[in-house]
């Protein structure tokens, strides 16, 4: 497949102009967020528990992005939050997005018993239900749970 997975320790130094530009041509602007509130400090992917993950091809560019963080909507600590998930569009349906997803659920499960995501696109939908999520919206914050058994 040629794409490998890097956990960022640093946003600052990796180029994702890309992933802004195309994800706000789709109308999405969670990853134009990535940015400035990495930038302000007031999502850093820093917390105990949180990461934030990218997919590099094998030319070293940057195809795809997201991460975990402690949910901001609930009060339990070992609840989570996928945030700021995106795959450039001519690298989809190639196993990338998948292959992203279980590199930040093999991380979360160890620090975390669920994961929240909420989402209004149809497409979004399909993958993560494919990913193991099951479909929730009794929070209006939340529309997919992937709960764990257990803490491994």
């Amino acid at each position: 497949m040629g794409y490998f997975v890097e956990r960022v320790n640093d946003l600052n130094v990796l180029n994702i102009d890309q992933l802004v530009q195309e994800s706000e041509k789709e109308g999405y602007r969670f990853v134009t967020r990535l940015v400035s509130d990495y930038a302000d400090g007031t999502n850093t992917f820093s917390k105990p528990g949180e990461a934030l993950f990218c997919v590099v091809d094998k030319d070293g560019e940057v195809v795809a992005i997201g991460g975990i963080n402690k949910s901001p909507f609930s009060q339990d600590e070992e609840v989570a939050r996928l945030r700021r998930f995106y795959v450039l569009e001519k690298v989809r349906r190639q196993g990338v997005g998948t292959l992203l997803q279980q590199s930040i659920v093999d991380h979360a499960k160890n620090h975390f018993k669920e994961i929240t995501v909420r989402t209004d696109s149809a497409k979004a939908d399909a993958f993560y239900r494919a990913c193991g999520f099951e479909f929730d919206d009794s929070a209006s914050e939340t529309t997919h749970i992937l709960r764990f058994d257990s803490k491994e």
